[in-house]
């Protein structure tokens, strides 16, 4: 299927691992032009546009990002708001770790939506969320992810009631157990990683495996193209059933 993306400019936060950089090589692949909005670049092959290094938890990169990609473009077709981590701030944890935590995982999704409106206005574009199943299931010790992706989901809704006039859909993809590299480096951190990677996919009931960064990619660039030109603040789990199947299956 073509998706008709040849050509669109679209930034992408966090593109230098994991589901970022799976959105990069698949923009990349379908001949758009992908920016990349990150802390660090890419340990491999940048497949970027156009790199843009820093701190994304400040608002001054978040409009010189826009304003770059602007400058160099001339237009931005589409925002994949990815950026962020688990970082297990829970309720044991001071007030001061959990607006940080705000910072680094909701607050720059705003700022670039707000700071890319108007150039998404022009172009009809569209907005892709990175949430997280944690918005919906609860996962403990982790009040502050949780609340940054559950305000993620109704941010979605928000700006696709927003932008519906100007023809900018704004959707959410909800990934639950993705085998990126934070990810990886977590199983690691057990005693038997193995032991405990099988634990966990034997709750997933396709296919007894995670998903992929690509497979969410995939999602990610069909919700930014014109095969989903009538597709407006919905939520899309790619989680291999995790979240809504029964827990029998497992």
């Amino acid at each position: 299927m073509n998706l008709e993306l040849a050509g669109n400019v679209v930034i992408v936060t966090g593109g230098s691992s994991g589901i970022g950089a799976a959105a990069i090589a698949g923009l990349a692949d379908e001949g758009a032009l992908p920016v990349n909005v990150c802390r660090e670049p890419p340990a491999g092959e940048d497949r970027s546009a156009l790199t843009i290094i820093g701190e994304l938890s400040d608002d001054r990169l978040c409009a010189d990002a826009v304003g770059r990609t602007l400058e160099k473009f001339g237009r931005i077709d589409g925002l994949v708001n990815n950026a962020g981590a688990n970082d297990r701030v829970g309720l044991d944890r001071s007030p001061a770790d959990f607006r940080r935590s705000l910072d680094g995982n909701l607050v720059h999704y705003f700022a670039m939506a707000h700071h890319a409106a108007d150039a998404l206005r022009a172009s009809r574009g569209a907005i892709v969320n990175v949430a997280s199943k944690t918005a919906l299931t609860g996962q403990g010790s982790t009040s502050a992810y949780a609340a940054a992706k559950g305000a993620i989901l109704s941010l979605t809704r928000e700006w696709a009631v927003d932008l519906v006039a100007d023809g900018v859909r704004v959707n959410a993809v909800v990934p639950a157990e993705v085998a990126t590299p934070l990810y990886e480096r977590w199983l690691g951190s057990f005693p038997d990683p193995e032991a405990k990677r099988g634990a966990i996919t034997a709750n997933i009931p396709l296919h007894r495996e995670m998903t992929s960064p690509a497979q969410v990619a995939d999602t990610i660039l069909f919700l930014l193209s014109a095969r989903a030109g009538h597709t407006t603040g919905q939520w899309l789990f790619v989680d291999g059933g995790y979240v809504h199947l029964d827990r029998a299956l497992g």
